[in-house]
């Protein structure tokens, strides 16, 4: 079977980026719209997530905005694979880069340590790792979770090993991570909108708390690096922007700060996303899911470095 789906996966992935980006875009938006009457768990999701977000608005909008954001992340996820095989010079007129110029100084450091970015599932979310290609002396980094299927895994990194990014597998590539957090002008960037679990803390977001992962906070403390959001706005059709926001300060009078009370901002700045563009989210995840275990201490680190990951 696992040869099967690798297969499927193969020609889905040379037909997609044989076509046009605009092309692409399209198929998958008509993917997504196919996705949403067919997937009725998460067809659900969305709906619950939307309607408890936004009570102010009509079951009818609800249900509209979570048909529209279905065909975004289908059209998300076919162009992250069309995208993935595009140079820089072929990508620059699809994309911008807007605030860049808060993550470093003109010009770049020898010895610029760090910069952490909490990142999120919006819009063509792939695309935060091409930072490096249009910022000159600086490299991308993200951690990841290795795939069910070995096959599948692999192309999967093979298609974003053409980024320039370093990917680090969350469980096993902790001394890895460790190793390149030395490098200078490097960004590294974390997934930080999906429920963390028991590890994670339990604070608000869109007004109603829910686990957040700690790892932006974490690194940004651990080594003293400026912490910053990023999101990946859809403008038109295969056309998005990406937009860093201001830094988010980890200490105060010298001391680090809460955990808790910096995650916190970084809730805000993707709420202040959401609201802009609220199609432009991963609705179907199950963010806000119940407590079954007590909150972790806002300053707990996590047990190990791949962990924070």
């Amino acid at each position: 079977m696992s040869v099967l789906v690798h297969g499927l996966a193969v020609v889905l992935v040379t037909v997609l980026q044989a076509l046009p980006l605009r092309g692409v875009a399209r198929i998958g938006r008509c993917a997504g719209a196919l996705a949403y009457w067919l997937d009725a768990r998460h067809r659900r999701v969305a709906l619950r997530n939307l309607a408890r977000a936004f009570p102010e608005r009509a079951s009818a909008e609800v249900r509209a905005l979570a048909r529209e954001n279905s065909r975004r992340i289908g059209e998300a996820y076919c162009c992250a694979i069309k995208t993935a095989a595009m140079s820089a010079d072929t990508l620059r007129p699809h994309l911008e880069y807007v605030g860049v110029e808060r993550l470093y100084p003109e010009p770049l450091p020898d010895a610029a340590p760090p910069r952490i970015m909490a990142i999120g599932h919006f819009g063509n979310f792939e695309l935060y790792a091409r930072f490096g290609q249009f910022m000159p002396g600086v490299r991308t980094a993200t951690t990841y979770r290795a795939q069910g299927i070995p096959a599948l895994d692999r192309l999967l990194q093979t298609l974003r090993a053409r980024s320039g990014c370093l990917y680090f597998e969350r469980r096993t590539d902790a001394a890895a991570l460790k190793a390149a957090m030395r490098q200078p002008g490097l960004i590294l960037g974390l997934l930080a909108d999906q429920h963390a679990g028991a590890g994670g803390v339990w604070i608000p977001f869109l007004g109603r708390d829910c686990s957040t992962s700690v790892a932006p906070a974490v690194f940004a403390l651990r080594y003293h690096s400026p912490l910053f959001t990023a999101v990946c706005y859809r403008t038109a059709l295969a056309q998005w922007s990406i937009e860093v926001g201001a830094e988010i300060p980890t200490r105060e009078a010298g001391r680090p700060r809460p955990i808790e009370a910096i995650m916190c901002e970084v809730n805000r700045a993707f709420e202040t996303a959401i609201r802009r563009d609220p199609a432009n989210w991963f609705w179907v995840h199950d963010r806000w899911k119940d407590r079954k275990r007590g909150p972790r201490r806002p300053n707990q680190p996590p047990a190990t470095h791949a962990d924070a990951a």
